[in-house]
């Protein structure tokens, strides 16, 4: 019996040692685990307030970067409304540069006539009350408004 009990023994032996070992693994597992937590919880901390950091820092640059690309835009979109105005004052010098063109304009702005030509002015009933009436005389030729107004002047200085 003296052989069983040391088979015994030594079983049980065995079984309480590869126990011991199991639970120092399980032990020595769970605090590698948790150190890694721990390290892992710090370094995700310290890349948040790094990534916060950066976020800040670099907040108002960004914003200043947009607000110079919008205004960028808008004075593109105004050079390019100076260019067609620039294009369209060429236009009319050229036209105003031709004779024709010139003659036309003066005929029908200052109703000027040619020598040998007569002028006629057909005047509506209608336009004639409302000229009267009219202080400013928007619709009458340029040389009846600088007539009242030398009248006018005559008139004031009596």
């Amino acid at each position: 019996m003296a052989v069983k009990d040391r088979d015994r023994f030594s079983t049980a032996t065995r079984i309480r040692l590869l126990g011991e070992q199991t639970a120092a693994r399980v032990y020595r597992s769970q605090t590698k685990r948790q150190a890694r937590r721990s390290r892992l919880t710090g370094r995700a901390a310290l890349l948040a307030l790094v990534l916060c950091s950066l976020v800040v820092a670099l907040a108002y640059p960004i914003r200043q970067y947009v607000a110079q690309r919008a205004e960028i835009a808008d004075l593109r979109e105004e050079q390019r409304q100076a260019r067609e105005r620039v294009e369209q004052l060429r236009d009319a010098k050229a036209r105003w540069q031709d004779d024709a063109y010139a003659e036309q304009q003066i005929r029908k702005r200052l109703h000027y006539v040619m020598p040998g030509e007569t002028g006629y002015v057909v005047i509506d009933p209608d336009a004639a009350e409302r000229s009267r009436t009219d202080t400013e005389g928007a619709d009458r030729p340029w040389y009846s408004n600088v007539w009242d107004g030398v009248d006018k002047a005559d008139a004031s200085d009596s």
